[in-house]
């Protein structure tokens, strides 16, 4: 399986592959279960190797480790997954 690190780096970098539209499934424990994000919702800070953020509805930042994230759809498609 790819890492999920290299998959998120071909998202950004990768021209062709990036045209779609992506969601990241990831382990919310506070909500006990799976929360989607549209991918262009989600930060990456260059270096942050640990975590991902976003931003919820009430306008709080949340930092999301990537061993949380599930699943990765490209078009509603599922292309990555992480066994639980």
């Amino acid at each position: 399986m790819q890492p999920i690190h290299d998959l998120i780096n071909r998202i950004h970098w990768d021209a062709e592959f990036s045209k779609g539209d992506f969601t990241i499934w990831f382990l919310d424990h506070k909500e006990q279960g799976l929360i989607k994000l549209p991918f262009k919702s989600v930060e990456f800070f260059p270096g942050d190797h640990y975590f991902f953020h976003y931003l919820d509805e009430e306008g709080d930042e949340h930092d999301v480790p990537y061993h949380r994230i599930k699943a990765v759809y490209k078009d509603d498609e599922l292309i990555w997954h992480r066994e639980h």
